[in-house]
């Protein structure tokens, strides 16, 4: 009787993903992070906005853990809705100019020549300024709040993601299901957006990822410069520019909010990082 030959099954995504202690850390910081900005008022245990004259900038303590501010706000309570605004910075802040540089990316990538032209001096007028300056100068037109604010990072940040997505398309270009897909005569919108879109798009979504932290960097600065969101709404930049003339004498009020936007930030970028492992093609 000969002996059965048995392959060795590859494991699943699923099964990698849960080996890489980087990107299962990314997920649970970012999934908790989620939980607290959709259901704020389940875990934070006062009203953000509830005034105590007889609690004012009272330290950390067992009622008030992460402390009270100016008006006897509890500090937790207020870095917990901050979530909500702060998350929504990450999602809205990136997601028209994903669509926007995705979509531009491929055209462009796809037909060359003259577009591509145009393009490259776009992008070179852009990438010629800080990108932070460009925005802070659009919202200055535009004047202060979070809809002027995703508006002015869109404007701008598209431009990279555009680059980004062209450079994978003219790679894609170069594989025979895409020469393939010309001698069959298909329609160029099925070319692009059925074929090369989707195989070109992974190191888009992995950047995506790694740039959300950043687009919450950038809104708690804005913040924090009275360009983004507007007090009395809690958010970690606002909460940290109300605390910033008392940091000898009331710590807590900008170091709370500032270690979440670092611990949300790193989850964005364990998270992508993971995710750059995961979708690497293995040879």
């Amino acid at each position: 009787m000969s002996d059965a030959i048995f392959t060795p099954t590859q494991p699943t995504f699923m099964q990698r993903a849960l080996r890489k202690p980087g990107f299962v850390a990314g997920l649970l910081i970012i999934g908790f992070s989620i939980m607290l900005a959709v259901f704020p008022g389940v875990f934070a245990p006062y009203d953000p906005n509830a005034i105590d004259y007889l609690a004012l900038r009272q330290p950390p303590s067992w009622a008030h853990p992460f402390g009270t501010d100016l008006l006897g706000r509890d500090s937790l309570s207020r870095v917990i809705w901050a979530y909500q605004v702060n998350m929504q910075m990450a999602v809205f802040g990136t997601v028209f100019a994903l669509v926007t540089g995705v979509i531009i990316g491929a055209l462009v990538g796809y037909y060359r020549g003259i577009a591509d032209l145009i393009f490259g001096r776009i992008v070179d007028a852009v990438i010629t300024f800080p990108f932070l300056v460009l925005v802070i100068a659009v919202v200055a037109v535009l004047g202060p709040g979070l809809v002027n604010m995703y508006i002015a990072i869109s404007v701008v940040y598209w431009v990279y993601y555009a680059r980004l997505m062209r450079g994978e398309v003219i790679a894609q270009m170069g594989n025979d299901y895409a020469a393939a897909g010309i001698v069959m005569g298909y329609s160029d919108r099925r070319i692009i957006f059925r074929h090369l879109l989707p195989n070109a798009i992974t190191p888009v979504i992995v950047y995506w990822m790694t740039d959300m932290a950043l687009v919450i960097l950038l809104g708690s600065s804005l913040g924090y410069l009275g360009l983004g969101a507007q007090p009395p709404q809690s958010e970690w930049g606002v909460l940290i520019a109300e605390g910033r003339n008392f940091i000898s004498t009331a710590w807590w009020l900008s170091l709370m909010p500032g270690i979440a936007i670092v611990v949300t930030g790193l989850g964005f970028s364990l998270l992508g990082d993971g995710l750059a492992d995961l979708l690497r093609p293995r040879g």
